[in-house]
């Protein structure tokens, strides 16, 4: 984009107004671990559901002086990071990182990052279903009050029934969490092997869902618990004998494809963190 135009914008596209109201309701967000706040979201030149909660977020609270990094699904070229990554360049002119160390603000969907995150990082989730009542209870009012009177008898029964039919807490993504033991949250389509992640970290957590107008927030040192039985404890994907085939980790989350060959083709698991698979590799590389 040329010189001209990137002066049709406001800095980080977002007017002035909507930047304060959006960080009013963060502020409260951190005050309130895990407790929903209405937000006005506004549109943007991408689509309602590929992440402008999040987007919002991050254009509310970047400064000339971030880095962003932006990753989708662990990966920092799938269509939908290049995509978002493009807009804030475009909007802010700053320069946007691969590098999780390097990263003051990082824009996610769907993971965390492998390496452990510091304190002087911010963590912003795209949330496409802020309320995890919403599997139990449809109607907005009704899950508002059970969230007032910390009433969440019928999302254990949703976890009891599960244990039945399944044999198991059946739940992938989205796992419920009990946020500072006062309510309960959605941990956003992040895999079960991220949710204890979010436990007493160093790292702000920021929530955005575009779509619902909803904002929510995991202070530095908070404790978040993972709903569980004591005969059936919450547990993440992790398989024994797992390993990355491109990097040799055994302990990161991974993801599987097919590789096409002369054979006929195979699949092949890798680490879904892609930034960190390739660092791991740049280092085995340079020992050789």
């Amino acid at each position: 984009m040329s010189t001209s135009l990137d002066r049709l914008y406001n800095f980080a596209l977002l007017d002035e107004d909507a930047k304060r109201e959006i960080r009013r309701s963060l502020l409260k967000a951190v005050a309130l671990p895990g407790h929903l706040v209405p937000f006005a979201s506004r549109d943007l030149p991408i689509a309602r559901g590929w992440g402008t909660g999040g987007l919002q977020i991050t254009m509310s609270i970047i400064t000339p002086d971030d880095t962003p990094k932006v990753i989708d699904q662990g990966d920092d070229d799938s269509v939908n990071a290049v995509n978002l990554r493009r807009l804030i360049t475009r909007t802010t002119g700053v320069n946007t990182t691969v590098d999780t160390a390097e990263a003051t603000i990082i824009q996610t969907r769907h993971r965390i990052p492998e390496e452990s995150l510091r304190a002087d990082q911010i963590l912003v989730l795209q949330v496409p279903m802020a309320d995890p009542l919403r599997w139990v209870e449809p109607n907005l009012e009704r899950a508002t009050v059970m969230h007032s009177e910390a009433n969440y008898g019928k999302m254990w029964v949703y976890m009891y029934e599960s244990v039945v039919r399944a044999g198991d807490l059946r739940i992938a993504s989205q796992y419920p969490v009990l946020v500072n033991r006062r309510y309960l949250m959605d941990s956003t389509p992040i895999p079960r092997w991220d949710v204890p992640k979010l436990h007493m970290a160093e790292t702000l957590y920021l929530f955005g869902a575009g779509r619902e107008k909803r904002i929510y927030a995991v202070p530095p040192y908070t404790i978040v618990e993972p709903l569980q039985f004591d005969d059936y404890p919450f547990r993440t994907e992790y398989q024994p004998g797992q390993r990355c085939a491109r990097c040799g980790a055994e302990h990161t989350f991974l993801t599987h494809h097919f590789v096409a060959d002369a054979g006929g083709g195979r699949w092949e698991a890798t680490c879904s963190d892609t930034a960190y698979c390739a660092r791991r590799r740049a280092q085995a590389e340079a020992l050789l």
